[in-house]
């Protein structure tokens, strides 16, 4: 799919994903549903919120764990299958920080619209600095979580406005929001430049040079991703009949 060469992760001493499915299949042997063995003990609401891609049938993708870790800002591991390995991910929502065993540059090289969420649990790892720094993971393998959140919006599997921003809507990018575009200027810089002037719809986004239906969508993701997105189903430009209400923040 790629004209790049992926790197090759089976180098970082990963577990194969063969190994890890068998490890899951156990534990629902012994006794576990399926979902929850996947899914493992997370807080209640932050398992509902996941389970919602379960009954749409699709599951839940990296897009849609890196969605509700930062919705309920909850530390979780992500396990990854990545080809034949298993990619362990801790995602730090709070402190914007990612540990990967693969380094950011290799991550991001990997073929994103592939990679499957095999489980989600509970993060072990503390982020640095923690006083529990036996629990600290090596410094050189925290990265800033906005960068992987860009690229998974841009090209991760997910071609849908994420539920919470989906519907009739306005979208403009918060004031003071601060941006890490993952390439400057370009069609993305433009319609960086232009949601900071003035509410959009994203059917209208879809036709600023440079988009299409699909890019729109992934944009709004990745600003959503960002915190850096206002939600507005009330201004005129959602609704094409005058004010109704209050802007809508998400969550």
């Amino acid at each position: 799919m790629f004209d790049t060469p992926a790197p090759a992760i089976g180098e970082h001493d990963l577990m194969r994903a063969s190994a890890f499915r068998r490890y899951l299949a156990d534990e629902a042997r012994a006794g576990a549903e399926p979902t929850a063995s996947r899914l493992s003990t997370l807080s209640p609401s932050l398992l509902l919120d996941l389970m919602r891609f379960e009954h749409e049938g699709q599951g839940s993708g990296l897009l849609e764990v890196l969605a509700a870790s930062i919705r309920h800002a909850r530390r979780l591991l992500v396990h990854l299958q990545a080809r034949d390995r298993v990619l362990p991910l801790t995602l730090f929502p709070v402190e914007r920080l990612v540990h990967s065993p693969v380094p950011l540059p290799e991550l991001l090289a990997l073929p994103l619209d592939e990679l499957q969420v095999l489980h989600v649990e509970p993060a072990l790892l503390r982020p640095p600095g923690d006083r529990v720094g036996a629990l600290v993971g090596e410094a050189a393998q925290y990265h800033p979580l906005p960068a992987l959140c860009w690229e998974v919006a841009l090209r991760g599997v997910r071609a849908e406005l994420l539920p919470e921003i989906a519907g009739q809507a306005a979208y403009r990018i918060a004031p003071g929001a601060d941006l890490h575009l993952p390439a400057p200027g370009g069609s993305l810089g433009d319609a960086a430049a232009r949601l900071r002037r003035e509410p959009t719809r994203a059917d209208d986004i879809a036709r600023w040079p440079g988009f299409d239906d699909d890019r729109a969508r992934r944009l709004l993701n990745g600003l959503y991703l960002q915190a850096a997105l206002i939600v507005s189903r009330a201004h005129p430009a959602a609704t094409n009949d005058g004010w109704r209400s209050t802007d809508a923040l998400p969550g």
